[in-house]
């Protein structure tokens, strides 16, 4: 069964910008099933689009402003 994006609910987002970066934390439920958290980072490209990237790792700077995020989200979980 493809994916249906009418079938995403999201719960919960918020999204913290890093200059050139910005890193999206977010609670989502397919198919009403169990809620889950989506880590997401976008980079801003030489014609100022976001684009999605690889969120991979985060810097300490990044780290200590996204985990707060992250315990907020988890709450709502």
């Amino acid at each position: 069964m493809p994916y249906e994006k009418s079938l995403d609910v999201e719960t919960f987002k918020e999204v913290k910008e890093f200059g050139e970066t910005r890193i999206s934390v977010g609670v989502y439920s397919y198919n009403e099933g169990a809620k889950k958290l989506q880590l997401s980072r976008e980079n801003k490209s030489p014609d100022e689009e976001w684009r999605f990237a690889k969120l991979g790792r985060m810097t300490k700077p990044e780290a200590q402003e996204i985990i707060p995020i992250m315990l907020k989200a988890v709450e709502l979980m």
